[in-house]
Order: structure tokens, then C-alpha cells, then sequence
């Protein structure tokens, strides 16, 4: 029996061209995966009938977009996921999905091997190949990219040489991955980090410069989880998709950082994500009401730890489902209204209110009401700073002084 290799396919020129270039160059035939996860563009019918008439032997399509919003982009907003403090994992986050159905597909249709079409010098081919070991450790992984060489100039060459039905003359400058999580543009003149982004960077997002007036709105969450916009109840989907259009049309979630690579590289990243960064700052202002402040504390450390995992490709690993019970737990409480108001290229919280808030506006308050019984905060400063009392006490004994290193202040 001829051997079979799974291609994650875009519709794009390259993976249309690596139908065919890893057929030549393993004998195997090809089996195209498209896997939809609301990156837009053509219908999934138009990618599919491309691949076959690229040269595969079948071509399976899937609408994950439904279930890449809800098990995959909301526990990333449950765990308030920025990469250094500021990518919200758009790519990350999608290549989990596309590899479960990579799996899925190989062990359908009988592949020995899955194929992606990332380059050596990314992150997402460690994310491709550990997931897909997780999932199928029986299944090999290839890349034409990096392992079979098919660069760009070679791809249109190919494609011309073959009458293949993909564009080849138009050469896009930068390299541009995107989802209903979110956008991201890279490569081009973006490489040289003085250089700023231009208008053509941008698709998601309107110049928030010239915004329009003010748009307010309330986003009722349940347990973590955005349920309603305006008490319409909407699925994650949905809502993600309506923030991007009302977020997007305020320029609200453009991202330019140069970014940690797992790879051990520095890499240029320019970002749209306007749905995820309005969801973002929503749901930490309603943690903010909602867990206790030792709680809270500590679950900022297994957040930026979950985010590490998540962005070195560890999706499936032990630790990160370790993780995800944590920050699950945490969420019980995370109920409520946040009203924001966007506008200028800010998503800007206005109000809250919770069933399950641990705001007391009688503990809160300096006015008459006020139940905080202020004669207990003498005793409590007491017992509070008796350790360093103490120490400082010990300083005066031995050296005539307290250790005043570090305090910014002369002996």
C-alpha cells in the first residue's frame, strides 16, 4: 500500500505547491487538511477543490471555529494569556486545534506522516510537531519548508511549471497569520525594529487616530466565561467576532513588541487582536471584585506560567492540564457585568458589578456607614511590622544603627 502523508493546508501558494513537491520527493500520496478556525478569506469548499486539483488524493476540511473559540481561546482568557505581558498567544493557541484534527485526519485515512509548512527558524513548527507527538506518537512529522527545501522562489516556480490554480505573482511583503483570536504580520521592512508599522500592516483594525464616537457596552461573564453583550446572550464565538468588528472599528488592540522567541531568536511581531484585548482587560477587572488577594496573587504566577507553556508549544502537556484545574477552580466567582467604553484605540473599563464581588461598600467607604472597626488597624500594624522591628532592633544593638543599605539614605 502506498504511503499516505497528512499536509495542514492553507490554500495558499505553498502548501498548493507542497501537494506535489512531497509527493515527488517521498512517493507518498497526500492528503490535504484544512482546518477552518476563523481566519476568513476563501470558503472551505473553494480550499478544498484547490487541493485536489493540486494533486491530492483526498481533501478534508474542517469548521473548528466554534470549538477553537470555546476550548481553546477562552481558557486563554481565563488565564489572562499575554506573552510578555502583551501577545495574546493568536498563533499558539490555533496550532493545538489544527493539530488535534491533523491527528484525527491521519488516523482516518491511514497516514503514516503529518506535514506543516513552517520554516526551521519559528515557533510553530515546535508547536505543530510536539502536539502531534502527543496526540499520535505513532505519527512521523515532516516540513517541506525546512526539511524538503521549498522556498518561496521555488514554490512559484513550481506552480507555473505545473499550471497549478494559485496566484503566483503577487508577493505579499510580510508574513501574516490570522484567526478570529486574533492577527499577526511579520517579516518585511517590519524586520528593521526602527522602522514603524505602516496602514498596510493593518486589516482588523481602523487608524484609532480618527475614531468615531465613543461605543459603550456591558459584557456579562459567567464563571470566566463572556456569556452576553448588552444582556444578548451570545456564544464565545459570537462575541469574539462582534468585539473584533466594534474593537477593530475603534482601533482598539494593535500590538508591536519584539518578542522572545522559544527558538532562542528575538523576533519583530506586530499584532491585532481587538475582541481578545477588550475581553482581556474586562475579565481582570471583574478578577479584580471577585478573588481574594492572596488568591489573586498567586494565580498571576500560574497565569504567566500557563502562558510560557502555551506559547513553547506544551498545550497538551501534564503541567498546563495541571494548570488549567487551578485557574478553573478560580473562576467559580468570576461572575458579573463590566461595562468598557471603547474608543481611540482604548478599551476602557467604566463600571462593575457582582452577585459574588468581594467589594463591600460599607468596608470601602469614609463617609458615615463605614463598618471597618478602625481600632483594630493599631494592634495590626504592631503584629505586622514586629519582624522588622525586631531586626532593626538587633542593628541598633550590635552596630549603634538600623542597616539602612538599599533604603536610599546616606549613614
Amino acid at each position: 500500500m502506498t504511503d499516505r502523508i497528512v499536509l495542514a493546508y492553507s490554500g495558499g501558494l505553498d502548501t498548493s505547491v507542497a501537494i506535489g513537491w512531497i509527493a515527488e520527493a517521498t512517493g507518498a500520496e497526500v492528503i490535504a487538511v484544512a482546518v477552518d478556525v476563523g481566519q476568513g478569506g476563501e470558503s472551505l469548499e473553494t480550499v478544498r477543490q484547490r487541493a485536489l486539483d493540486c494533486g491530492a488524493v483526498e481533501a478534508y476540511v474542517a469548521d473548528a471555529r466554534d470549538e477553537f473559540a470555546a476550548e481553546y481561546c477562552m481558557p486563554t482568557l481565563k488565564a489572562n494569556g499575554l506573552y510578555m505581558d502583551a501577545y495574546p498567544l493568536v498563533s499558539a493557541i490555533s496550532r493545538p486545534v489544527i493539530s488535534k484534527h491533523l491527528v484525527a485526519a491521519a488516523k482516518q485515512f491511514g497516514a503514516s506522516t503529518v506535514a506543516h509548512g513552517c520554516t526551521g527558524k519559528g515557533n510553530d513548527q515546535v508547536r505543530f510537531e510536539v502536539s502531534i507527538q502527543t496526540l499520535g506518537p505513532e505519527l512521523k512529522c515532516i516540513a517541506p519548508v525546512r526539511d524538503l527545501a521549498l522556498t518561496r522562489d521555488k514554490a512559484i516556480d513550481y506552480a507555473t511549471a505545473h499550471d497549478l490554480p494559485i496566484e503566483t505573482t503577487k508577493k505579499n511583503p510580510f508574513s501574516i497569520d490570522q484567526n478570529v483570536w486574533g492577527r499577526a504580520v511579520e517579516t518585511g521592512f517590519l524586520e528593521d525594529i526602527w522602522n514603524g508599522p505602516t496602514k498596510d500592516v493593518y486589516d482588523y483594525t481602523e487608524d484609532p487616530a480618527f475614531p468615531p464616537a465613543p461605543d459603550t457596552l456591558t459584557l456579562t461573564f459567567d464563571a470566566g466565561v463572556p456569556v452576553a453583550i448588552d444582556g444578548e446572550t451570545l456564544t464565545p464565538l459570537q462575541i469574539i467576532e462582534q468585539l473584533n468588528r466594534r474593537g477593530g472599528a475603534q482601533g482598539v488592540g494593535r500590538i508591536d513588541i519584539v518578542e522572545d522567541r522559544l527558538v532562542g531568536i528575538k523576533s519583530r511581531e506586530v499584532y491585532e487582536a481587538p475582541g481578545a484585548m477588550v475581553l482581556m482587560a474586562a475579565h481582570r477587572e471583574l478578577e479584580n471584585i471577585t478573588l481574594e488577594r492572596e488568591q489573586a496573587r498567586f494565580k498571576k504566577t500560574v497565569d504567566q506560567r500557563w502562558t510560557e507553556l502555551v506559547y513553547d508549544g506544551q498545550w497538551f502537556s501534564p503541567l498546563k492540564r495541571n494548570l488549567d484545574v487551578f485557574i478553573d477552580e478560580t473562576q467559580k466567582y468570576v461572575s458579573g457585568d463590566i461595562r468598557m467604553e471603547l474608543h481611540g484605540g482604548r478599551a476602557t473599563v467604566l463600571g462593575r458589578r457582582s452577585e459574588t464581588s468581594l467589594y463591600d461598600f460599607n468596608l470601602a467607604t469614609y463617609d458615615t456607614g463605614d463598618t471597618f472597626d478602625q481600632s483594630s488597624a493599631r494592634g495590626f500594624i504592631d503584629i505586622y511590622g514586629l519582624s522588622a522591628k525586631t531586626a532593626s532592633e538587633r542593628e541598633q544593638r550590635l552596630h549603634g544603627g538600623p542597616d539602612l543599605a538599599g533604603a536610599g539614605v546616606q549613614k
